[in-house]
């Protein structure tokens, strides 16, 4: 009976700290990684609603080439002028 209560109290005193103990070690580290992943799914979503004019881009390229070639025929007609 006295060995059933020297394993007891180990198990109370020795066993359970140690377990909550790197308990504690796992949990923290996970807790912070939960913290990264929510600020980079905030983040991720803020830049989706930067990137909605990206497709405008492409009717910019055709717009400018236009003004280009307008630009040079301007400037053509300016040298012919002069």
């Amino acid at each position: 009976m006295v060995l059933w209560w020297i394993g007891i109290l180990l198990l109370v005193f020795v066993v359970a700290p140690t377990v909550i103990f790197l308990l504690n070690r796992l949990t923290r580290p996970a807790y912070e990684i939960r913290a990264y992943a929510d600020d980079i799914l905030e983040h991720g979503v803020g830049i989706t609603a930067e990137l909605d004019a990206v497709p405008k881009l492409v009717r910019t390229k055709e717009l400018t080439g236009v003004v280009r070639q307008n630009a040079v025929r301007y400037v053509a007609a300016l040298r012919r002028l002069l």
